[in-house]
């Protein structure tokens, strides 16, 4: 489960996105339940430890499905991620998980340029329609 953090900055909205320098990578927080936990709960968790950021969820945005290999036994695994459009209310980027090295706001236009996945950047594109009615 992971989020789309966004926010104003005058008249243009940013999105949190977070990078890796090995393998290269720009993308949104997310990551996998915990026992017990529900879709949100998860969300609400990974976006904070991946981000540092204190959120609370604005709206639901759907999956994205996908399929790797895990190096480890070279199986094939299939993945579905629930996103959730996000607010911040607290918390700072400094705190942010050592597996990014940088975590930060980008312009709507800067991110969607950027990001490696195709599919988190139609979230994202979902979550910038929903944006103006509800923040």
């Amino acid at each position: 489960m992971g989020g789309v953090v966004c926010r104003w900055s005058g008249h243009d909205i940013e999105i949190a996105i977070c990078h890796r320098k090995a393998p290269e990578l720009w993308a949104l927080p997310k990551g996998t339940p915990e026992i017990g936990e529900s879709m949100e709960q998860t969300a609400l968790r990974e976006v904070s430890e991946e981000t540092g950021l204190e959120v609370s969820i604005l709206d639901s945005l759907g999956f994205i499905e996908y399929s790797f290999i895990r190096k480890q036994d070279n199986v094939k695994c299939e993945k579905r991620v629930h996103f959730y459009l996000m607010t911040p209310i607290g918390g700072d980027f400094s705190l942010h998980d050592p597996e990014f090295d940088e975590v930060g706001w980008h312009s709507k236009n800067d991110a969607l340029r950027i990001m490696t996945y195709s599919d988190e950047i139609k979230i994202v594109e979902k979550a910038l329609t929903i944006v103006p009615l509800l923040m």
